[in-house]
């Protein structure tokens, strides 16, 4: 899937990093120069409410931090509970297209709503913590942990969500994949988005993307509250030592089957025959991650 959109118009900031309430960031579709996915962000303050209508999109309301009740139809659910993304497990509100929805915060709380386009209308589905399952990929400092909300055997019809966390000095994405082509088994033309958080907010990330004939070439600083919107190309992500990256990823495209298979750079595809499964014994997430490959290197006194 490639994009209309120019490389260097590819990284949005938020609009809001003060703090203040209202919306962080928009993308749709039609502002993407793609055909599928999208993103908006929304702050709250406690006792606010916002209304939404999803038209042709469905949606994963994701709560990034605090908690809100959200009404549609005659249902309601309340969803969150973490301070931040990094202080604990994600809930999670799927809803099909052509819902109506109000959103009232119960706390200060940023609503991510990762959206994709759809043509068949699902049923709603409330994701608590204890059925999103974590899976700790890679090996060493390319080690993260990957929290799947939205995954291909979820009943939705083209959207697929994941959290993904880096910590300190690691690098993510590893190896440079992509999907851009559809090839399935080997890989599938997905759309995708990239939203950033860094802890401590002040810190900073490198995203690297490009196209196997170097059209395509670039590196993006990458700060809290960022968003990289990847069209087509290998991409692979890496945070500054003393820093934690976080990313939320939203992926759809036309595929017959619901998957978010990539295909590694054949370059650095070797990568991942010296990571073995017992590299990662008692690893359950990403903190531990971080105390085995840097101890107390790059931790604030």
């Amino acid at each position: 899937m490639v994009s209309s959109t120019a490389p260097a118009e590819l990284l949005l900031r938020s609009a809001r990093s003060d703090g203040s309430p209202g919306e962080l960031i928009n993308v749709t579709p039609e502002r993407a120069g793609w055909d599928y996915t999208s993103l908006f962000v929304q702050r709250l303050e406690p006792g606010a409410s916002w209304t939404y209508a999803t038209r042709d999109d469905e949606v994963a309301l994701v709560p990034l931090g605090g908690t809100c009740t959200v009404h549609s139809g005659k249902d309601s659910w309340t969803i969150g509970g973490r301070s931040s993304v990094f202080s604990g497990p994600p809930s999670a509100l799927y809803l099909p297209r052509d819902s109506e929805l109000s959103v009232t915060g119960e706390t200060t709380v940023e609503l991510a709503v990762c959206g994709a386009r759809a043509d068949q209308r699902r049923e709603p589905v409330m994701i608590e913590p204890k059925d999103v399952a974590v899976e700790i990929r890679g090996a060493g400092n390319a080690a993260r942990q990957i929290n799947h909300i939205i995954k291909p055997g979820f009943p939705a019809d083209r959207l697929l969500v994941v959290e993904v966390f880096t910590p300190s000095g690691n690098w993510s994405s590893y190896p440079p994949h992509k999907h851009d082509v559809s090839d399935l088994p080997a890989e599938a033309d997905l759309e995708e988005i990239y939203y950033y958080r860094i802890d401590p907010n002040d810190g900073f990330a490198f995203q690297r993307l490009y196209t196997g004939d170097g059209t395509v070439d670039e590196v993006y600083i990458i700060r809290d509250g960022d968003l990289l919107l990847v069209p087509e190309g290998y991409h692979v992500f890496a945070v500054a030592h003393g820093y934690t990256g976080y990313y939320l990823n939203i992926l759809a495209g036309n595929e017959s089957v619901r998957t978010m298979q990539p295909a590694d750079d054949p370059a650095y595809a070797w990568v991942r025959g010296t990571w073995r499964d017992e590299m990662n014994d008692g690893i359950h997430d990403w903190r531990d991650i971080e105390r085995r490959v840097n101890g107390a290197a790059g931790k604030r006194a």
